[in-house]
């Protein structure tokens, strides 16, 4: 689909994937990607609740000990303060989609375009927008709101490895025209047609 053809923004909704304490258990987070990753998700989430758009929150657990749902690192970043009308999902999967009611949700709210957002930019981001471009969504990845840490091409950290910059480029490669388009927070915000304080 031609970008000039996708969904308009009063039919988008805001996908905050996996920005969970679990991510800041070792010292992995301290070479994190985005110094602006927080700053840049509040502005897309105000923009959305001024758009009177929904938002979506996403947990992810699995069998690593600080993803598991009784770790108390299993929540939501302390910068993030869901609405009550804003859903929190639980996942089990790379993809927002598969392991939870996130389809029938967006499709009970009228939804065709995503926007996603989240951490890790190559995991569970980009994986949500393919799934999310095969089952017939626009979408939005908005990389400067995702975050995602060096890969190292051994689980002991040697071998090769890959930097932050060259995974988040990447990703816009392979997703860019096939299966989303890549934004940023400001072309969404303006797609929204919102003013935010200065």
């Amino acid at each position: 689909m031609a970008e000039t053809d996708r969904s308009a923004m009063d039919a988008a909704a805001l996908l905050v994937i996996d920005v969970q304490d679990s991510f800041t258990a070792g010292p992995r987070w301290e070479q994190r990607s985005t110094p602006d990753f927080e700053s840049n998700l509040t502005t897309l989430i105000d923009a959305f609740r001024r758009a009177k758009r929904p938002v979506f929150y996403v947990l992810h657990s699995d069998g690593d000990e600080h993803f598991s749902t009784s770790s108390p690192l299993y929540k939501l970043m302390d910068f993030l303060a869901p609405h009550p009308d804003e859903p929190l999902i639980q996942k089990t999967t790379r993809n927002a989609f598969t392991s939870t009611s996130l389809l029938p949700m967006l499709i009970e709210r009228g939804v065709a375009r995503i926007v996603v957002t989240g951490i890790q930019t190559e995991q569970c981001c980009e994986t949500t927008a393919r799934v999310g471009a095969d089952l017939g969504f626009d979408v939005d990845f908005v990389t400067e709101a995702t975050m995602t840490f060096p890969i190292f091409e051994h689980a002991d950290g040697t071998g090769g490895q890959l930097s932050t910059r060259e995974i988040m480029e990447r990703t816009e490669f392979v997703l860019r025209r096939r299966f989303a388009r890549i934004a940023t927070v400001a072309e969404i915000v303006a797609d929204l047609g919102v003013a935010l304080p200065a």
